[in-house]
């Protein structure tokens, strides 16, 4: 299993995550809350819905599922983090399960949408790819995937950003749009990105 990123780089940050994305407009989170939004709006999340949450984190994308009346599942590999989501929404389901690894019994689902915030930068495109193709039997049909991430529209535009930030710049595996269509489209899925700020998008996928 990759072991890029331990959940123990996470466990400490839990208690400020939300400062760390909502008091500054600056990489990697310029657009955080407009990403989160987009992913709600093309969702087109409505009561009774069942939503997972994967990478739930403390539970920033979730809470606006279940403030539209939606039933929501989470995960996260983070214990600190699903206890700060547990706080916001005690009425939801979370699962401490690493997203590298296959999803439990427990959701099986089928899930009306399958959502994700800010996670999947974490993975080179072909764990990406992998990830994402094993979600859609979890698909009630018609399903959608939507996943808010750091992104970019192509190369030029990630080095665009890379040049501007300078020190500030973390190597990660940033999302290149035109690249991942490519792929997510030669495994077979309907994909739509929409670009929020200059370094975040939001991907609609469907089977």
């Amino acid at each position: 299993m990759n072991t890029d990123f331990p959940a123990s780089d996470f466990d400490g940050w839990a208690e400020t995550y939300d400062r760390s994305v909502s008091e500054t407009d600056a990489y990697p989170f310029t657009g955080y809350a407009d990403a989160l939004e987009t992913v709600v709006a093309r969702a087109e999340a409505r009561p009774g819905m069942k939503v997972l949450d994967l990478g739930t984190g403390t539970g920033n994308l979730a809470v606006r599922f279940a403030e539209l009346g939606c039933e929501v599942w989470g995960t996260d590999f983070s214990e600190p983090m699903l206890a700060r989501a547990r706080t916001k929404l005690p009425a939801a389901c979370f699962l401490l399960h690493d997203l590298r690894e296959p999803l439990p019994p427990e959701l099986a689902g089928p899930f009306d949408r399958i959502v994700s915030g800010y996670v999947f930068h974490h993975f080179v495109l072909d764990e990406k790819v992998r990830i994402i193709t094993s979600l859609v039997p979890r698909l009630s049909s018609p399903g959608k995937i939507l996943i808010a991430d750091i992104s970019f529209q192509n190369q030029v535009a990630l080095e665009k950003v890379k040049l501007a930030v300078g020190n500030d710049w973390d190597d990660e595996y940033y999302w290149l749009a035109d690249e991942a269509q490519a792929a997510l489209r030669r495994a077979g899925l309907r994909v739509e990105y929409a670009p929020v700020s200059d370094c975040a998008g939001v991907f609609t996928l469907q089977a």
